[in-house]
């Protein structure tokens, strides 16, 4: 079923909208048509951007959901460095087009979360990783594994939105935050979580299935 208790057009960008089309409705009134036609696309692309369809959760309980739409840029082993171990990191690059409201890709509950301001560098490149601003979340999932989900700013985005504190209790697919134009979420899995993605891959946040988690790891309590 969708978990979805949220508006189709995400809150973040309501005064962003409002903004947008009172600026092309003054345009239409006081300048040419001709003249407002730019200011009304500006409005329609600001209005699709915010949007905030709901989407449906697999039903594979082993599952580990994309937390983005966007495109797979990075499937690597690598070092986790909110939690110090060894993981499989796979990132998704959002462009401007994209849905950018992010959500969680497993069952669990949020045990820290850290903030660190940083550059705005282009969030396609493997550098924005460690350099850019961004916001990390550390879930343990009911199955008793290590997550890391970590919201990482653009280019352009310069604002990172994180709705949820430690101690909360998130679903797959349930809404945690949005970062406004243009961005990239990084996802560190356990090593032995079987991969279903590669580079280069579309997805979609929720729908799409990024890993699966192994049977033995079902069995950490």
């Amino acid at each position: 079923m969708a978990y979805y208790p949220y508006p189709i057009i995400a809150r973040e960008g309501w005064v962003h909208i409002a903004i947008a089309f009172a600026v092309a409705i003054s345009a239409s009134i006081f300048l040419d048509w001709a003249w407002a036609i730019p200011f009304w696309v500006i409005a329609l692309f600001v209005l699709q951007f915010f949007r905030d369809p709901p989407r449906e959760v697999p039903s594979d309980r082993n599952a580990i959901v994309a937390p983005a739409d966007g495109r797979i840029v990075a499937v690597e082993k690598t070092q986790d460095p909110y939690l110090n171990r060894e993981a499989t990191k796979v990132s998704v690059f959002m462009n401007v087009f994209n849905v950018h409201s992010n959500r969680c890709p497993v069952d669990g509950e949020v045990r820290d979360k850290w903030y660190f301001p940083g550059k705005f560098v282009n969030a396609d490149l493997p550098k924005a990783s460690l350099e850019n601003e961004r916001n990390a979340l550390w879930i343990k999932a009911d199955n008793g594994a290590d997550v890391t989900c970590v919201q990482v700013a653009g280019l352009v985005a310069k604002r990172i939105l994180c709705h949820v504190t430690p101690g909360m209790h998130l679903q797959r697919g349930q809404r945690f935050g949005f970062i406004r134009f243009g961005s990239r979420v990084d996802v560190y899995l356990p090593l032995n979580a079987k991969i279903k993605v590669n580079i280069g891959d579309k997805v979609s946040a929720t729908e799409t299935i990024l890993a699966e988690f192994r049977e033995e790891i079902e069995a950490v309590s």
